[in-house]
């Protein structure tokens, strides 16, 4: 391919200002590097819901989508920092008006040519469809698309100068499918995609059998920003049971264990001499979802009664224990979250940390007692809590019991817990199937932002990730004006006081924020390369 130079690179900081640099050749991608050849095999526990974007907002889903669709931007390996991929450049022309450029020759792996027009069809799509299991709630600053020629593409915005955009587009939502492939109006279904080649990015997949195994096989036609893949064919096999996961990299039958290991058995594997334990940066968190319409008191339940609701959701705050959390069930490879954004953001504050149990982080079952009294709640309430025990580790399962166990001992709840595989709670959940429910959430872009606005922000024309019926006026207009605050100072201080109201509030109840970890093989190299604040994980960059 016909190497560039000169391309802009756009970075968002962690606090959403936008910087322009000059791109580097040595990560423009190509048909393939000198070093490339061989074969990896990649172990996770993590489900796929579907290959279609429009369908998926989760990490195994993600995680696949990141190898085989092109992306606008992409983030620089080892950084937050976001730099044209498929795009010859991107910038503001206006402060509502984001103007993207193409690079020449781009295609699909079907032959299929990729232009402004498949950009258009790809966001314009994720809008229509508007999946609740999918990201479209990341698109509430997008107004409409223009494609002026074949290689421009100008993305009208609802906000000035949005901070955010940029990591929109490379985001979950960002993905750009082939229009000849995909369908304009319902989801496209994985086998449909498979057998279309609807694939630009630096992999294309050569088998797939759904949740089991899928081969990849590198894209000489790949055109984006990272290097070209280091690896021919790398396979992605899919485990039900993180045991056998952790037996197959032990045993050297796979090659990296990516997502998710017990924290016993991470610490198991770091005595092996054969093998390397890495951690990269957090920013994964975990948190419990109350439906407003279902859980206790709710707007549907026959005793509805708003604050008796929002009672049990302070009372619930006041007796978990996040320390004991992390340290009994994690082994401290997770912290606990006192806020809806993680620590490390700018931005991010611990309003949870003082307002609810005992002031310093730990519970009071008193002030829990309190709360419900006042609210003239009877005790013990009934809680219905679902969890999932496939898609965060098999620790999950082991961290439910003990917010089960802590909640019981009170005397003020009585929990009845329930399980479900990931693939039906990612349905359940959306339909109103679970009163409260476990939920963990990966990074789209390192910014404050992505931690509000997909779960908080909700209208008729963008509903929440969430879909658990919270719904405040007054909280959408203050999200939308975060992030348009160029100051830096100003916008953080907007974003906490965003997290006050919601901890006020609690919509969803924050309890854990985790690192990254994958175990692999001492002859692996690159692990440490793609475990980076944008969460993404590349297997181009893998080799052995």
């Amino acid at each position: 391919m016909k190497r560039r130079t000169g391309a802009k690179a756009v970075a968002i900081a962690a606090a959403g200002a936008l910087l322009l640099s000059a791109c580097s050749t040595s990560t423009t991608g190509g048909g393939g590097g000198d070093d490339k050849g061989g074969m990896l095999t990649v172990g996770t526990t993590d489900k796929v819901v579907a290959l279609d974007p429009a369908a998926a907002y989760d990490n195994g889903s993600s995680l696949v989508e990141q190898q085989i669709y092109p992306y606008i931007l992409a983030y620089k390996p080892g950084t937050a920092e976001l730099n044209p991929s498929i795009a010859e450049s991107a910038d503001f022309t206006e402060p509502t008006k984001y103007e993207v450029k193409l690079k020449d020759g781009l295609k699909y792996a079907n032959g299929n040519e990729l232009t402004s027009s498949d950009v258009k069809f790809s966001f314009d799509r994720q809008l229509k469809i508007q999946d609740p299991n999918g990201p479209s709630s990341l698109l509430g600053g997008l107004k409409s698309v223009e494609t002026p020629d074949e290689k421009t593409v100008v993305f009208n915005l609802k906000r000035k100068n949005d901070q955010t955009w940029p990591g929109v587009l490379a985001s979950a939502a960002g993905p750009i499918v082939d229009e000849d492939v995909f369908s304009a109006d319902k989801v496209t279904k994985d086998q449909e995609i498979v057998d279309g080649k609807a694939f630009a990015g630096p992999y294309t997949i050569d088998g797939f059998k759904f949740n089991e195994l899928i081969t990849y096989k590198a894209n000489p036609d790949y055109k984006g920003f990272i290097e070209p893949a280091k690896t021919e064919t790398v396979q992605m096999k899919y485990y039900s049971d993180a045991n056998n996961m952790k037996l197959d990299v032990q045993e050297n039958t796979i090659d990296v264990a990516w997502r998710s290991l017990s924290a016993t058995d991470v610490e198991d594997l770091g005595k092996n001499e054969d093998l390397k334990v890495h951690k990269g940066p957090g920013g994964e968190i975990r948190y419990i979802v109350f439906n407003y319409d279902t859980m206790p008191f709710g707007a549907k339940t026959d005793d509805a009664d708003e604050k008796k609701a929002l009672a049990v959701r302070q009372a619930m705050a006041d007796s978990v224990d996040r320390q004991a959390i992390a340290s009994q069930v994690y082994k401290d490879t997770f912290t606990p979250l006192y806020s809806h954004v993680p620590d490390g953001l700018p931005g991010s504050d611990e309003p949870l940390k003082s307002e609810y149990g005992d002031g310093k982080g730990g519970a009071d079952v008193e002030k829990a007692k309190k709360a419900l009294k006042d609210a003239g709640v009877k005790t013990p309430v009934e809680l219905k809590l679902q969890y999932n025990p496939d898609h965060y580790g098999p620790s999950s399962g082991d961290e439910y019991a003990l917010v089960k166990d802590q909640l019981d001992k009170t005397g003020l709840f009585n929990v009845k817990l329930q399980s479900t595989e990931w693939v039906q709670y990612s349905k359940d959940r959306t339909d109103d199937v679970y009163p409260m429910y476990q939920l963990g959430w990966f990074p789209d872009y390192s910014d404050a932002d992505n931690y509000l606005m997909p779960f908080f922000y909700d209208t008729d024309e963008t509903p929440s990730f969430l879909a658990n019926h919270y719904r405040d006026e007054a909280m959408n207009k203050e999200l939308n004006a975060q992030s348009s605050i160029a100051d830096k100072g100003k916008r953080e201080d907007a974003l906490k006081k965003i997290q006050g109201e919601l901890a006020d509030e609690l919509p969803t109840l924050p309890l854990l924020q985790g690192n990254q970890i994958a175990v692999s093989g001492k002859d692996v190299k690159g692990v440490d390369d793609t475990l980076d604040p944008a969460f993404q994980f590349r297997l181009a960059l893998l080799s052995k």
